[in-house]
């Protein structure tokens, strides 16, 4: 594990001030921070190959498209999918929304989707609008009063209402819940639904392998997984994927155009129109490259023992209310500390160099489900260390002096 701490040495945003202080970075649910190979492969692109993919003879073209449809090659082995079956989006959300567009026309008046309470709004918001254009029902599995679905209870509410969408998050981005998403997608299966799994926070702490969880769309941000901004990756199962229609039109997905009717080419193509975001493309490359170097199982147990000191320590603060599953956690924690404002305690922090998040985050139908307005989340990843939490837990600790005087 003493390997896994000297990677933090490859993320320069790290070694800054805040207000004086040492940077504390615990908001990589929010966005990661990047390796230099990464930065170092964006500035190569504009340095010495900048030229459009899929579109010259020239040699900057073709060196540039074949290293882009390469990183396409590298991630769907490092999925345990073929290259076929990836598309290139602009986000997660950009993703989810894809699908639920093309799904429309396989609902019917009273056909049921079914997602959870622990969903981002990006999983939320595309399926009420898909039952708002066909009629279908949108149903949720409740969280407890601790944030926590039982999975008992969410293979009895796919069994009760018999949905022909399934969709939940892999990993919680507010609580850092892990779901048995497996056991759920095998379950849906069972009665014919289209299984959707958003894995924008999971990606980078489980590694997911998508041939195995035999989910028939899985959905992926580069950012938040040591990539650009920018760049999401849907899978989809081929057949499932290529079944759904056009989503954006343009050029390069086009097959044949005249001035009477359009055909387009199979995916993943006929969903990329236009331009891609080709630096994010090849940038990511680089962070698929670098993880692939780390060895999985020992990252994991570093995050692990991050985390499990950050529990440690935060719930011996009195008045400190945790949420979420802590015993099955990717690294999140979500917080209120007695009755102060998050927004006013992240500032606090803020002042300290310790940079948290605070709100909804983007989950309010789950703040709700707890009665709460917000709360402040730290996440981790391997980058961070020891030191880290102990800056936090002392910051954290004066901020409180200063706020019961």
């Amino acid at each position: 594990m003493s390997d896994i701490a000297q990677l933090r040495n490859d993320f320069v945003t790290l070694n800054q001030s805040i207000e004086g202080n040492p940077l504390v970075y615990l908001d990589s649910g929010a966005t990661s921070q990047k390796p230099q190979v990464v930065i170092n492969e964006i500035n190569h692109f504009y340095s010495k190959n900048n030229a459009n993919v899929h579109r010259g003879l020239h040699t900057l073209s073709e060196r540039v498209t074949s290293q882009y449809e390469g990183v396409r090659e590298k991630l769907a082995q490092f999925l345990g999918v073929f290259a076929t079956e990836l598309v290139w989006t602009s986000g997660a959300t950009h993703s989810i929304n894809l699908v639920a567009s093309g799904l429309t026309n396989q609902l019917r008046y009273d056909d049921v989707i079914l997602i959870t309470a622990l969903e981002h709004h990006a999983n939320i918001v595309p399926w009420q609008q898909l039952a708002q254009r066909t009629g279908a029902k949108l149903k949720v599995i409740p969280v407890n009063d601790q944030g926590i679905i039982c999975t008992n209870n969410v293979l009895a509410q796919i069994q009760k209402w018999q949905p022909k969408i399934f969709a939940c998050t892999h990993a919680s981005n507010t609580l850092g819940n892990i779901l048995d998403v497996q056991v759920f997608i095998a379950q849906a299966k069972k009665i014919g639904a289209t299984t959707i799994i958003d894995g924008a926070q999971a990606f980078l702490h489980l590694r997911p392998n998508l041939r195995q969880l035999d989910c028939d769309f899985y959905v992926l941000s580069a950012h938040k997984a040591l990539g650009p901004t920018g760049l999401g990756i849907l899978f989809g199962k081929y057949e499932q994927l290529n079944a759904l229609p056009v989503y954006q039109t343009g050029g390069e997905m086009i097959e044949t155009v005249t001035f009477d009717q359009t055909t387009f080419r199979q995916a993943p193509a006929k969903f990329e129109p236009g331009t891609p975001n080709i630096s994010a493309v090849l940038g990511f490359g680089a962070a698929i490259d670098y993880l692939s170097n780390i060895n999985f199982s020992a990252m994991h147990k570093y995050e692990q023992s991050l985390f499990k000191y950050l529990l440690e320590h935060l719930s011996a603060i009195k008045g400190v209310k945790l949420y979420g599953d802590l015993d099955n956690n990717i690294g999140t924690i979500s917080f209120t500390f007695k009755s102060e404002h998050h927004y006013d305690l992240a500032m606090l922090l803020n002042s300290y160099g310790v940079a948290v998040r605070s709100g909804h985050h983007c989950t309010q139908p789950l703040m709700q489900a707890l009665n709460l307005n917000g709360t402040i989340r730290v996440s981790l990843a391997f980058y961070n260390n020891h030191t880290d939490i102990d800056r936090f837990i002392s910051a954290l600790n004066n901020c409180i002096q200063l706020i019961e005087g």
